[in-house]
């Protein structure tokens, strides 16, 4: 392995629960936009879907008021689909028109796993090691794409999605056949890297998936391992 994994200092994560999801999504961004003020060149690890898009939000209005400028900031995303229809439906594609396009980061500074060459990516991160990571989570307990049953040991590598994946994000596109079959992800070992991580769960049906992530430690719910993780923090915002 690449790296040493980081000691366990203890077995419960740190929880905020926030009845508001847009006061949640702000104290995650106010915690970037901290690292960002005292650490120019910091490197944010980042997610799609629908869980940071209010985060992104937040960012975007900091840059424009002059709070923070993301200049020398680098960023490596969780995962990028393979095989996509259209451009538009690449992660590429969702991180330029959420947040890249709205702030002054460098493109040249924005990096995404290459299917082609997955270990490199982790090779890169080593060289660049992560600050902050910011996750969803799946109702499944899947992070990035690592379904369930991948291994607590694994790094960047191609994913094979579930149908019940697929299902849920195809609200994301014109159709379930159009949803990709296959993704290239960061590993779990790999994301465990990061300095701190927060976890964002948005919803009544994530429910199951953080129950059962604190109910059990085991590779049926990918989330679990972050309970190992020295600094992880979980952002809850249920629905009644």
């Amino acid at each position: 392995m690449p790296y040493t994994r980081p000691e366990v200092q203890n077995e419960i994560m740190e929880i905020i629960f926030q009845e508001n999801r847009e006061i949640l999504s702000r104290i995650i961004a106010e915690k970037i936009i901290t690292l960002v003020q005292h650490k120019p060149n910091c490197v944010l690890g980042l997610a799609t879907g629908s869980s940071p898009l209010l985060v992104y939000q937040d960012l975007i209005q900091a840059y424009e008021k002059g709070r923070v400028s993301f200049r020398k900031t680098r960023t490596f995303n969780l995962d990028e689909y393979l095989g996509c229809s259209t451009e538009k439906d690449t992660y590429r594609y969702f991180m330029d028109h959420e947040l890249f396009d709205h702030i002054d980061i460098d493109k040249a500074n924005t990096h995404f796993p290459d299917p082609a060459c997955p270990k490199e990516y982790d090779r890169q991160i080593a060289l660049s090691p992560i600050d902050f990571q910011l996750l969803g989570i799946g109702a499944d307990g899947h992070i990035g794409f690592n379904e369930p049953g991948t291994s607590f040991d694994s790094l960047t590598h191609i994913a094979v999605l579930t149908e019940k994946t697929r299902r849920d994000n195809s609200r994301f596109f014109a159709s379930f056949a159009q949803v990709p079959e296959k993704a290239v992800t960061m590993g779990l070992y790999t994301i465990m890297q990061a300095q701190e991580i927060a976890l964002i769960a948005l919803g009544a049906s994530k429910k199951t998936a953080i129950s059962q992530m604190f109910q059990e430690e085991n590779i049926a719910c990918p989330a679990s391992i972050l309970k190992k993780h020295r600094n992880a923090v979980i952002y809850i915002d249920w629905e009644k």
